[in-house]
């Protein structure tokens, strides 16, 4: 079987949760399936192309590149419906789409697409008008309903699709994402914990937040239930710093505002990018993590933090609950005093935090990228599902 990937979302070098997911699954698929032929489809303009040397070891894989110029592919695509990209590759039996993006294919091969979540559907407020217009564009309803089959990272996601694309239950298959095994929890005497400590100016005890800065990450809510935390008059709140760690994402000047309002602004410290070979020590070095986001489709920090071993409190929203299971604190994001005492609660209670770490390292070992990979191909190989319906 020839499998076709499309992997312009690599384009730009990020390690967003899209990027990650792509990289590790294909990753993953190329180290478990000893049997098909990969074909991956890259376009860029510029004649920059990222580091793809890691596809060495794999002789079933092929890389196509492409330089067509970016825009004038999307435009072409999306009122000719032209080029096909499995015709682009030779032809191939399936097309796999990781992430959406302006596509056409053939009828000759089985189209499969992963979506991550409706964040633009749901909260289009939190994206630029320039995303707005991508995505409009782009109009994933229609490339659901052309594909074969779906492939809906959680439960959460699945019912979005069900609920406003109206996409039959029996198209779309649910397949978690995985993690990566480097994250585990760190003995406390290794000399990285040190040296990332010293190289993002990290405090001794800090409570850490590690994302991009955006509204419907919420990262106001725990400025705010920080603050309050630090006012209560315990003393032992004052040795916490609050450490906001990540990238800038968009109308994130709420963030830096609410940082210069608080009368404790000099504990609130913004260590911004973490390079990704430094994650798992800053995780480590944490005392808890918070992820109060509003809505996720899978939800990759605070898988992170538990393999780590960390405590961590999050939302009982969207598809969180499916990641963090039992073995985390739950709040309500839109009731910043369930974040504040759930705070309280965490640091306070040496018993309570033992149980959520012990609860968490079992929770996390529930998801691999083997198990990702396996049920990714067996739906390569199913049977394909009529398109249009």
């Amino acid at each position: 079987m020839r499998i076709g990937i499309d992997i312009r979302c690599l384009a730009e070098g990020k390690r967003t949760g899209v990027e990650e997911y792509t990289l590790a699954l294909l990753q993953a698929l190329f180290e478990y399936d000893q049997e098909n032929e990969y074909i991956l489809f890259f376009n860029a303009w510029r004649k920059v192309t990222p580091d793809f040397s890691w596809l060495e070891p794999y002789p079933r894989v092929t890389l196509k590149v492409f330089r067509f110029p970016n825009k004038l592919l999307n435009l072409s695509l999306w009122y000719l419906g032209f080029p096909k990209l499995d015709l682009l590759l030779g032809g191939t039996d399936v097309f796999f789409m990781p992430n959406l993006n302006f596509s056409a294919t053939s009828q000759k091969t089985q189209l499969v697409v992963t979506t991550h979540d409706l964040s633009f559907e749901l909260f289009p407020e939190t994206f630029s008008m320039k995303q707005r217009f991508w995505h409009f564009l782009v109009n994933f309803r229609q490339l659901i309903r052309r594909a074969d089959r779906v492939i809906a990272v959680s439960q959460s996601t699945k019912d979005d699709l069900v609920e406003e694309y109206r996409v039959p239950e029996t198209k779309i298959t649910v397949v978690p994402s995985g993690i990566d095994q480097r994250f585990r929890k760190m003995d406390r005497n290794d000399p990285e914990l040190m040296h990332i400590k010293d190289k993002y100016h990290l405090p001794y005890r800090f409570i850490l937040y590690l994302g991009t800065f955006e509204p419907r990450k919420n990262i106001v809510a725990l400025i705010d239930s920080y603050n309050a935390l630090v006012a209560s008059g315990n003393s032992l709140f004052e040795k916490y710093d609050l450490v906001l760690a990540g990238t800038r994402g968009w109308k994130c000047d709420d963030v830096f505002a609410a940082r210069e309002a608080s009368p404790y602004k000099e504990k609130i410290l913004l260590p911004g990018f973490i390079a990704d070979e430094d994650k798992v020590a800053l995780y480590n070095l944490a005392s808890v993590f918070v992820y109060p986001s509003l809505y996720e489709g899978f939800g990759f920090p605070p898988l992170e933090a538990m393999a780590c071993e960390i405590p961590v409190i999050t939302s009982h929203s969207s598809a969180l609950p499916e990641v963090v299971g039992a073995a985390g604190v739950m709040i309500d994001p839109y009731q910043p005093d369930e974040l504040y005492r759930a705070l309280e609660a965490v640091l306070t209670d040496h018993e309570l935090a033992q149980t959520l770490s012990e609860q968490s390292a079992a929770q996390s070992r529930q998801f691999s990228w083997e198990k990702t990979a396996t049920a990714t191909l067996a739906l390569f190989r199913a049977p394909g599902i009529a398109k249009g319906k």
